[in-house]
C-alpha cells in the first residue's frame, strides 16, 4: 500500500491516471497528448503507477497499452474511507431523527 500512496502522491501521475479512467487502452503516445512533461517523464511516471499496482499493460504488436486497475484505490476505499464514512453517516442519521423529533413536538 505504501507504493499505491507514494505513487498517487504526485499530481502528474494522477493526471495520467484520470486519463486512463476516461479512456482505457491508450498508448504512450496517447497518453503524452495533454500532458506538460516530456515522454520520457510520462514513461518514468507510468513505470511508477505499473509498480504499484494501479495499471496494467497489454502488448498488441508494437504498441503497449495502459489501463487503469482500481483494485488497489478500492482497496484503500476499503480501508480509509469507509470506516470515516460509516461514522458520518451516522452521524447525519442521528442529526435527522434529533431533528425530525424537535420539529414533531
Amino acid at each position: 500500500m505504501d507504493r499505491v500512496f507514494k505513487a498517487l502522491s504526485e499530481p502528474g501521475r494522477r493526471k495520467l491516471l484520470d486519463r486512463m479512467f476516461a479512456k482505457s487502452g491508450l498508448t504512450l503516445g496517447q497518453l503524452c497528448e495533454e500532458m506538460d512533461m516530456t515522454r520520457q517523464a510520462v514513461t518514468q511516471h507510468l513505470a511508477v503507477l505499473e509498480a504499484a499496482n494501479l495499471i496494467s499493460v497489454v502488448w498488441r504488436g508494437r504498441e503497449k497499452h495502459h489501463y487503469l486497475n482500481p483494485v488497489p484505490i478500492h482497496e484503500i476505499y476499503d480501508r480509509w474511507v469507509k470506516k470515516f464514512e460509516r461514522r458520518s453517516l451516522l452521524a447525519l442519521d442521528q442529526l435527522k431523527k434529533q431533528l425530525e423529533g424537535e420539529s414533531h413536538d
